[in-house]
């Protein structure tokens, strides 16, 4: 019976490997009550939880009891000069000082099982702050995912340099907060994934968010295409972004309260 269940897992892993796939990540939570509603949205959705929040630590709690994957979402240092908040890393910042800031978020949320940048066009341009943000990471067995706010982006080389699994966003969601944009974004997403196999997508915890993508994400498997946890895709080749848009997710998503 034992050979027979492995056997059947082995299959079913085979299948769901050759499949398309998508991950959908959700950025930005922790500040607003609204956020709880996204725990809601159907599917292994990914939680990107900002740290030291109000609500943070518990939404990520739940998330973690319903077996979904959850991320730090990690403040970095924007080229338009915006306020972070707590949990920051910035160009000022040594090495020591990063690794101390990144070990207190996962002190927070130990069972995070990697980060994104939160912001970061300036911050995620730099060499040496993404060196040492990789050795850390390395350090942890935990990953990167570029949310690719800027197109010179030194995260990839660097998380290469240190072994650190890697992928990066290839869609935004809602930059614009109208069910028309959304739903287009979604099929774009549709698109991406039936030419390449595996998408990552990155939205927000906006009201008008969730409602579009509880009615659109079971409709994902009419077009043959899996939600998967976003560690999931780390069994393939490192996601890379092909084309996508830098910096917008610095005017759509939240930013520290001022």
């Amino acid at each position: 019976m034992r050979i027979i269940f492995s056997c059947l897992l082995l299959i079913s892993t085979s299948i769901l490997a050759d499949s398309h796939q998508v991950a959908i990540v959700i950025d930005d939570i922790g500040y607003r009550q609204s956020d709880v509603h996204a725990m809601d949205l159907p599917g292994k959705v990914t939680f990107a939880i900002l740290p030291h929040t109000p609500l943070g630590k518990r939404l990520a709690q739940r998330a973690h009891a319903e077996h979904k994957d959850v991320i730090l979402h990690i403040p970095m240092e924007s080229a338009l000069g915006k306020k972070l908040g707590p949990g920051a890393l910035t160009s000022d910042m040594s090495e020591a000082e990063i690794h101390a800031s990144l070990e207190h978020s996962f002190e927070e949320i130990p069972f995070a099982k990697g980060i994104n940048n939160h912001m970061g066009s300036y911050l995620t341009t730099l060499h040496e702050p993404m060196m040492s943000t990789m050795k850390y990471l390395r350090e942890r067995n935990a990953f990167f995912l570029d949310s690719v706010t800027t197109n010179e982006s030194k995260a990839l080389s660097a998380a290469k340099a240190h072994g650190v699994p890697t992928l990066s966003r290839h869609i935004f969601l809602d930059n614009n907060l109208t069910e028309e944009y959304i739903a287009g974004q979604f099929q774009l997403v549709i698109e991406a994934a039936q030419k390449r196999k595996h998408v990552i997508a990155i939205g927000h915890p906006h009201p008008k968010t969730v409602e579009v993508l509880t009615k659109l994400i079971p409709t994902l498997e009419q077009h043959d295409i899996h939600l998967v946890p976003l560690s999931k895709l780390l069994i393939n080749e490192p996601v890379i972004a092909s084309s996508p848009t830098p910096g917008v997710e610095e005017t759509s998503g939240v930013s520290a309260p001022q």
